[in-house]
């Protein structure tokens, strides 16, 4: 009989281990992995936003850096979540906005690629009304000896407006 237990308990251990994968990343502020997005990027249309009432605005940029001498991931499409939810995803040279209810929340972004599919970062954000904050994502794939990199950064309000001036905004739809 307990030879039974435990080959049930070793046959469940897999789903068990990728439950709590899957947890940990909605507690970082992920949503669920298998969101796939479409991205449409309005290069003449560079516009800084205000926030709506009560509410905070976030940014958030993608920068895409690759050595052109060797293969690499291609044109990347990075998903941002708040609080275990997607709001939207970017492609590389773009941003999108999205309002957010004041309070502390959990940002990520990771990679939407059946290649790269460990490529994600997270951050932190105490969001103010009123407040407008600012967000890097940077996929990093230059160098051919190293796995590419993902890093979320907060940047300030001035590259912030220098970057939305110089970047296509960009809007997202969730695959049906």
């Amino acid at each position: 009989m307990r030879k039974y237990i435990f080959l049930a308990l070793l046959l469940a251990a897999p789903a068990f281990a990728q439950d709590q994968a899957t947890d940990l990343r909605a507690a970082a502020g992920c949503g669920p992995a298998e969101t796939k997005f479409n991205v449409k990027k309005e290069k003449k249309q560079h516009s800084a936003s205000q926030p709506e009432a009560g509410k905070a605005l976030v940014y958030v940029f993608e920068e895409y850096r690759s050595d052109p001498h060797y293969q690499t991931l291609g044109h990347v499409t990075t998903r941002v979540g708040l609080d275990g939810n997607w709001v939207g995803a970017n492609q590389e040279s773009s941003y999108f906005t999205f309002a957010v209810e004041p309070g502390s929340h959990r940002l990520c972004s990771d990679v939407q690629s059946v290649f790269a599919h460990n490529l994600s970062a997270a951050a932190g954000l105490v969001a103010e009304p009123g407040r407008t904050y600012y967000y890097r994502v940077i996929v990093k794939d230059d160098e051919p000896r190293e796995e590419p990199q993902l890093r979320l950064n907060v940047i300030d309000e001035a590259e912030g407006l220098l970057l939305a001036s110089k970047f296509a905004r960009s809007t997202s739809k969730a695959k049906k």
